[in-house]
């Protein structure tokens, strides 16, 4: 058994791994292939956003790993060829230009079959990735935790797993076997893939383990028990920088795409005093790979489990309500509908970056909405609206909660230093008689241990 661990420890990079070799600085063609608008209308693909606003994200994307996007353009696409995407003519336009700008990485904004990936190889005499195999490479780079780490490397198993017929000139040639490696007669392939299949057991093995230490946090964090706000949005919404805000604390927060993806958690203080977990989480994209979706489904547990989710929007971009659009459907592929009112808060971000009469529209168009969908209006960036999302974020949570009036005698600290921990002190004012007037809120499972220690405590409402 040890050979195999060994041997798996050990395994190289494979043929088909095109994204394993990127490097900083890469000169690199992006080509955004979308349909045409009338087979978008007719349903032929889900992505029903501005090719143009596809081909910026497409460029951000590459910008995220330092390559040096030469140039970039969208290419209309009728029907896509089973062998190459995109059409003949096309394909021998791409490889001029790859020729005369000495591009040496060409990266296509869809999903390529490892066939498509091996022709397009052939014919520019260059690198070709794909958007999976490029988003796989961020997440590679950025995930820190162990979790992150294994996750994105399980995803990329999952991904070159389909991919190992790409280069190989072997595939018929026969080897003897190893024992661990299959018996005599077994093809390379299949010797490959299942080096590939022990390796990715090894992994979900080793993320299981990870997951029940997680399980065993979020169970202490729930007999604290404080309530769990998470952060999410389209990447690059500003999750970070409001995280950071909100916490005083010094996450990465940088205008790149996938700037975050393990999740953080700090403790934040509501406007009078109760404690909630601030959650911050991997920012969402269209067409996210099916594989990452479920690898990090994991890390967007603080999100199906929280108390009240923040939809952080960047109302500066100018496809803000499509990626709303993507976001909401992710939300509900994990279980989160984002019609609950009572859960969701629309956060209206980067309103700094408008223009006066903008910010003045967008600030009447927010308040002409019902209070139940209200977004709140802010800036992470300068902390404008921070505080009323806050307070927004309070009333939320203590919708329902009972609120009571309790007598504090002067020596009596301990009641008043408990109110002070357990509660939401709303107001306090002496009476005649030298005694404090508490208004505490407090929650329903903690309020017969309020009743035992004072009780003479009225309920206000």
């Amino acid at each position: 058994m040890s050979g195999t661990d060994n041997d798996t420890d050990k395994l190289a990079p494979l043929p088909g791994e095109p994204e394993k070799a990127i490097a900083g600085g890469t000169p690199t063609l992006v080509i955004g292939p979308y349909p045409t608008r009338t087979r978008a209308a007719a349903g032929e693909h889900r992505n029903l956003r501005d090719s143009t606003a596809r081909l910026d994200e497409a460029v951000g994307l590459a910008a995220a790993i330092d390559l040096n996007v030469v140039e970039a353009f969208i290419v209309n696409v009728a029907k896509p060829r089973p062998a190459t995407f995109l059409g003949k003519g096309k394909v021998e336009e791409v490889a001029g230009m790859v020729k005369a700008q000495e591009i040496r990485l060409v990266m296509l904004d869809t999903a390529l079959t490892p066939v498509q990936q091996r022709n397009l190889e052939k014919a520019w005499g260059a690198k070709v990735i794909d958007r999976t195999g490029l988003i796989l490479e961020i997440f590679g780079r950025r995930a820190r935790t162990k979790e992150g780490t294994l996750q994105v490397e399980l995803a990329h198993l999952e991904y070159q797993k389909s991919r190992l017929v790409r280069s190989w000139t072997h595939l018929e040639r026969q080897r003897g076997g190893f024992g661990f490696l299959g018996g005599p007669g077994e093809t390379q392939i299949e010797a490959d893939r299942r080096i590939i299949l022990e390796r990715m057991v090894r992994i979900e093995r080793d993320l299981e383990q990870v997951k029940r230490t997680r399980t065993l946090h979020r169970e202490g964090r729930r007999r604290t028990p404080y309530p769990i706000v998470a952060l999410v949005g389209y990447t690059n919404a500003g999750k970070s920088t409001l995280f950071n805000r909100m916490t005083q604390a010094e996450v990465f927060a940088e205008d790149l795409l996938f700037a975050t993806l393990d999740p953080t958690a700090r403790v934040v203080k509501l406007p009078h005093g109760a404690p909630v977990i601030l959650s911050d989480t991997v920012g969402f994209i269209s067409d996210l790979p099916t594989m990452l979706v479920a690898a990090f489904r994991a890390t967007l547990e603080d999100v199906i489990e929280a108390d009240v989710v923040l939809h952080v929007r960047d109302v500066f971009h100018g496809d803000t309500e499509a990626q709303a659009a993507d976001v909401a459907s992710i939300l509900r592929d994990l279980g989160v509908d984002p019609d609950r009112h009572e859960k969701l808060i629309e956060v209206w971000n980067k309103a700094d970056l408008l223009p006066p009469p903008e910010h003045e529209q967008l600030t009447n168009r927010a308040a002409l909405k019902p209070a139940e969908t209200r977004p709140v209006v802010i800036s992470a960036l300068t902390g404008e609206g921070v505080d009323r999302l806050l307070a927004l974020i309070e009333d939320r949570l203590s919708a329902g909660r009972p609120v009571y009036r309790v007598t504090v005698t002067p020596t009596d600290g301990a009641t008043r230093a408990w109110l002070h921990q357990e509660g939401e002190v709303l107001e306090r004012r002496m009476d005649a008689e030298g005694n404090e007037q508490v208004i505490v809120r407090i929650a329903t499972e903690k309020e017969p241990r309020l009743l035992r220690r004072a009780p003479g405590a009225k309920k206000v409402r």
